[in-house]
């Protein structure tokens, strides 16, 4: 599987959940928080122990995704 069709599959928007804001699917948790944990100096493995609804592979699918594509519209589905 491509990156960008993996992240688009693991990060989503839908208006009914954080009013938008892109999430990990099947969780409440924005991506922009894994940025975050990053840009903060911790690790992944942190980030998965603070939020264990998300699985290291959507993790990384999307880590992945946002190399190549940086940006708030990288290519999201919405719900």
């Amino acid at each position: 599987m491509q990156p960008s069709d993996n992240a688009a599959n693991v990060i989503v928007k839908d208006e009914d959940i954080l009013g938008g804001t892109p999430v990990f699917r099947g969780t409440h948790v924005p991506f922009q928080a894994l940025l975050d944990y990053l840009e903060g100096g911790q690790t992944l493995d942190e980030f998965l122990d603070d939020f264990p609804t998300v699985s290291k592979d959507a993790a990384v699918a999307a880590l992945e995704f946002f190399k190549v594509a940086p940006g708030p519209s990288i290519g999201m589905k919405s719900c």
